[in-house]
């Protein structure tokens, strides 16, 4: 929006300068219309050349100050240069033009060279980095890579209190394309959808207003993500782009992403890293919650959302028991404990040691 005002104003200051000059009675007035029509042929071709040049490069988003008066500075030292070409291709050519002419064909172009170096500084201003005394043209990752988020990770809701944490030292990063799917899933006519889609909202809403965490909703449009289709082949482009790394709780999304060799961090790996470790023959208590897939089995779940399938626990839903731990089984998408309920586990037993 900043860029398309900025045009604006430098059509006006353009054309302001321009009938200014053709209006003044040496140019308007003189016999020889050749300097009216050099004038207006001049203004008019550089205007379109630089705005046709401004509009088919790629844009990123405005926000350098220092952008503006660096374009401005160089476009100053360009337009001075190029005054003296304008002066010598009209003696070497024997054009004639008055010398109000000439001034006013230096304004113009001084005028366009100006806008066309702030409009490319504040468009790559990514690629430039302002070091004094001196300007090094190269990309440069400044602090630590961002964090992106998609859309499972904002609606899981744990990121947040993992960048409280300061466990993250990165800025973190939202693309617009993220923030629209999550309103279209706050939109959904499905009540479940509705409901993950605005607590997502109301997570990243927290997460901006919070002092700890650095939040930025990135609105940079870059040509190669626009033209791919889905938002997680998007998502995968943008981290490319920016060097960033990927925070989802995605188990496809997170194999993808070694796929495409695009750095992603799985909150359930992380998650499942900072559990207790459940060694085989250890006890815990859970509480029996549904029956299993099996005909003797029991489904539990601890505090942290680890589900536990107990044998012989199929008739004591509702209850707390006391299991040995069989073994355990940890993924990207998340882990899970098998046991046996301890009184089954011993009659299993000796009912075994009677057979033989």
């Amino acid at each position: 929006m900043l860029l398309w005002v900025f045009r604006a104003i430098f059509s006006v200051v353009l054309l302001a300068v321009l009938l200014a000059n053709v209006s003044s009675d040496k140019i308007a007035g003189a016999e020889d219309k050749t300097n009216f029509w050099a004038v207006i042929y001049s203004a008019l071709g550089m205007a379109m050349f630089v705005l046709f040049l401004d509009i088919i490069t790629p844009k990123k988003k405005l926000s350098a100050l220092a952008g503006v008066f660096f374009g401005l500075l160089v476009g100053m030292l360009l337009s001075m240069a190029l005054g003296y070409a304008v002066t010598m291709i009209n003696d070497s050519y024997g054009l004639d033009l008055i010398p109000e002419s000439i001034r006013a064909i230096k304004w113009l172009m001084s005028i366009c060279i100006c806008y066309l170096t702030i409009s490319i500084v504040m468009r790559t201003k990514d690629d430039v980095r302002f070091v004094i005394p001196y300007v090094e043209f190269a990309k440069q990752s400044k602090g630590a890579r961002p964090l992106i988020l998609d859309t499972s990770a904002i609606i899981d809701g744990r990121v947040a209190d993992l960048c409280e944490s300061k466990l993250f030292d990165a800025p973190v990063v939202v693309p617009r394309f993220v923030l629209n799917e999550l309103q279209l899933i706050a939109d959904s006519a499905d009540k479940l959808k509705r409901t993950r889609g605005r607590r997502g909202l109301d997570i990243l809403h927290e997460m901006q207003s919070s002092t700890v965490i650095d939040v930025e909703i990135d609105d940079t449009i870059i040509p190669e993500v626009e033209e791919v289709k889905g938002v997680d082949q998007k998502l995968m482009m943008f981290a490319k782009s920016c060097d960033g790394r990927v925070a989802t709780t995605d188990y496809n999304l997170t194999k993808v992403a070694h796929v495409r060799e695009v750095d992603v961090v799985n909150i359930n790996d992380l998650a499942s890293s900072l559990k207790t470790v459940a060694l085989p023959g250890e006890t815990m208590e859970v509480k029996i919650i549904k029956p299993g897939e099996e005909s003797d089995q029991g489904i539990g779940y601890l505090p942290d959302g680890t589900m536990v399938v107990v044998e012989g626990a199929r008739n004591k839903i509702g209850r707390d028991l006391t299991i040995s731990i069989t073994s355990s089984l940890q993924t990207s998408a998340g882990k899970m404990i098998f046991g046996k309920f301890e009184k089954y586990a011993a009659k299993k037993a000796t009912s075994n040691s009677r057979n033989h």
